[in-house]
């Protein structure tokens, strides 16, 4: 590996706003701390809460590299990290941090992960935060069986495709929505048994659940579009179901009356990976069991686009349009 140099190309935001307060620049490689190992990145992951920070939704501390997950080879490792993680100097890795859009990234040893031999790098990347985030919805925040009809709302976005490939490997039934007909037979693909163009005029998404479940509703709504979609996703659920509601891609969900959830004794939760994953053990626990059924039930890891860092703008803009399929990454 060739020297760690002094300058790195990163994006920046010094205010919240639009795309326009996107800045690709130069700025200091990071030192990392005692505990903490240097990555050289590979590949990034774009994810719908870097618009969070990027518009003020989400506060955080200006100047701020953006970034959450990337995937790339280490290039240092701090005095401090433990031995039992086995780390070492161009070992291909995977991470979950800060800062991740930039050519370095500085992240505690306790969130990066050695990558198996048999998945690539852009497939681990993409996995991190958009799999891991499907698969501990379906293990903790609602534990699904075998057998139960779950309804996955933007079943070709990110995490959505990835449901509808977890549910189906432990043998659920899972109604998807799509926004356009383009995006049926992907749905399809990817895991659905049933697909509704959720768009006015072209498909009713509780008439079709009523009609998947003899009326009883669905054992869990996985809902990453929030405020639009939230009061449907309530009449959707079942009798002692869970609503979901893990993303804001419409806006936040707006206050509601809890004694609306009496009528079926329903469970609300809204649930961040982070707080999954938060020990090494929980971390380490989920990602094998990840990588495990990527490679033994032959994922599709469905790539939307991969940008050159400096197109951060276009990546930005198309995650929020909530046209694409599949993961958007950046190459530095």
């Amino acid at each position: 590996m060739p020297p760690i140099p002094k300058l790195m190309k990163a994006v920046q935001i010094e205010k919240t706003g639009g795309i326009e307060v996107l800045q690709y620049k130069d700025v200091p490689v990071p030192t990392p701390k005692s505990d903490e190992v240097l990555i050289k990145n590979e590949i990034i992951g774009v994810n719908y809460i870097d618009t969070y920070f990027r518009t003020g939704l989400y506060p955080s501390p200006k100047p701020m590299i953006l970034g959450r997950e990337g995937s790339g080879t280490i290039a240092s490792v701090g005095s401090e990290v433990s031995k039992s993680l086995g780390f070492a100097k161009g070992d291909k890795v995977a991470y979950m941090g800060t800062s991740a859009y930039a050519d370095f990234t500085a992240c505690p040893a306790e969130k990066v992960l050695k990558v198996p031999d048999q998945v690539s790098s852009a497939d681990a990347c993409s996995a991190l935060i958009q799999g891991l985030t499907a698969l501990t919805l379906v293990e903790e925040t609602h534990k699904v069986q075998s057998g139960d009809w779950v309804l996955v709302l933007a079943a070709t976005g990110g995490v959505g495709g990835w449901l509808c490939q977890i549910l189906r490997a432990k043998g659920a039934k899972t109604i998807g929505t799509v926004g356009s007909e383009e995006k049926v037979a992907t749905a399809k693909e990817q895991g659905a048994d049933v697909v509704v163009i959720d768009r006015p005029g072209q498909g009713d998404v509780l008439q079709t659940v009523k009609e998947c479940t003899d009326g009883r509703g669905v054992a869990a709504v996985f809902d990453g579009v929030g405020k639009d979609t939230f009061e449907r996703s309530l009449e959707c659920v079942a009798r002692k179901g869970t609503v979901a509601s893990f993303g804001n891609a419409s806006g936040a969900v707006e206050p509601f009356l809890i004694s609306k959830l009496s009528a079926k004794n329903a469970k609300v939760a809204r649930p961040t990976l982070y707080n999954y994953v938060a020990t090494r053990q929980e971390f380490e626990h989920y990602s094998d069991e990840l990588f495990k059924m990527m490679i033994e039930k032959n994922f599709s890891v469905r790539i939307h686009e991969t940008y050159p860092l400096k197109d951060i703008a276009g990546a930005h803009t198309d995650i929020e349009s909530r046209k694409t399929m599949g993961k958007l990454l950046l190459k530095p």
